[in-house]
């Protein structure tokens, strides 16, 4: 039985200050003699638990990542459920440790549950982004490496990390866009294909011969050996436009030619067209100016 309480209990009340602190001391003495074995062996099994208990969730953890590596998963993906599982094993033996010095823990995780609550309220754009990040990593719209246009921003993406993505523009600047952000609109991944169709609109004049620009465009095509025969380019009337008679020229390229073909394609043409005769129409305006002549007086 705890003698503290009985032994506070005596206490006349009196203001010498040699009998207080020896009232003290006895009533200490009396404890450690009553309690302390008791109290000393929680501790000693309080520490026991917590060390033994990390060791296990290490364990544990360690094991898990390896599952998830032998599935193939992402990466980021085993890292992070590495941490939490974790992190939550932790708080598991922390709570047994302090069962064991005599800690109410029903009341502490009461007390934790409404902090992480009204923390949860303050900070609701914070989770709001984490569960967009856990999104990402599972769904995996894009991986790092890709080239995407998302939250108003494109670039490569460079890192996916739990609450932001971070990406680099083709200008070399580093841009950190918010997981909301980018989970709540249209995500376009431009290199999510092996292959890409470039889109280009060429026009020529009426006076033009349509079959000698035609058969020009579909033997520049030819020529270019990073032009894919399959799928098949297309080359095409599209439109008699005001001024001009326009094709589609659409090749198909691998991804990482994209942008050397497409440019070299645009420049080459003009100069062949130049070279050919061909021409290309441009909007232009007549303007008359009409003189009246000053009505005779």
């Amino acid at each position: 039985m705890n003698t503290l309480p009985l032994l506070l209990a005596q206490d006349d009340g009196s203001v010498d200050p040699g009998s207080t602190v020896s009232r003290w001391v006895g009533i200490g003495r009396e404890f450690l003699q009553n309690e302390g074995p008791q109290y000393l062996i929680n501790i000693v099994g309080a520490l026991l638990v917590f060390v033994i208990g990390r060791w296990v969730a290490m364990i544990l953890v360690r094991v898990l990542r390896r599952i998830l590596d032998r599935t193939k998963a992402d990466p980021m993906l085993s890292k992070f459920v590495g941490n939490v599982a974790y992190f939550l094993l932790l708080a598991v033996v922390i709570m047994a440790a302090l069962e064991l010095v005599g800690v109410d823990t029903t009341s502490l995780v009461a007390v934790m549950a409404a902090a992480g609550f009204a923390i949860g309220m303050a900070l609701q754009g914070s989770l709001s982004n984490f569960a967009a990040g856990l999104m990402l990593i599972v769904f995996k719209p894009f991986r790092e490496g890709d080239f995407i246009e998302a939250a108003g921003t494109s670039g490569v993406v460079e890192e996916i990390h739990i609450f932001n993505t971070i990406m680099r523009t083709g200008d070399n600047v580093q841009k950190i866009v918010p997981n909301g952000s980018i989970t709540s609109g249209n995500i376009t991944n431009f290199t999510a294909k092996p292959t890409r169709r470039i889109d280009l609109v060429i026009g020529c004049g009426y006076g033009d011969d349509l079959r000698q620009v035609k058969s020009y465009l579909e033997n520049l095509l030819q020529q270019d050996e990073r032009i894919l025969a399959d799928p098949a380019p297309v080359v095409a009337v599209n439109e008699l436009g005001e001024s001009s008679v326009n094709f589609v020229v659409r090749p198909w390229v691998k991804k990482e030619d994209y942008w050397d073909v497409r440019w070299k394609l645009t420049e080459q043409i003009k100069v062949d067209f130049d070279e050919r005769g061909f021409s290309f129409p441009f909007p232009s305006r007549d303007v008359y100016v009409h003189q009246e002549a000053e009505a005779a007086g």
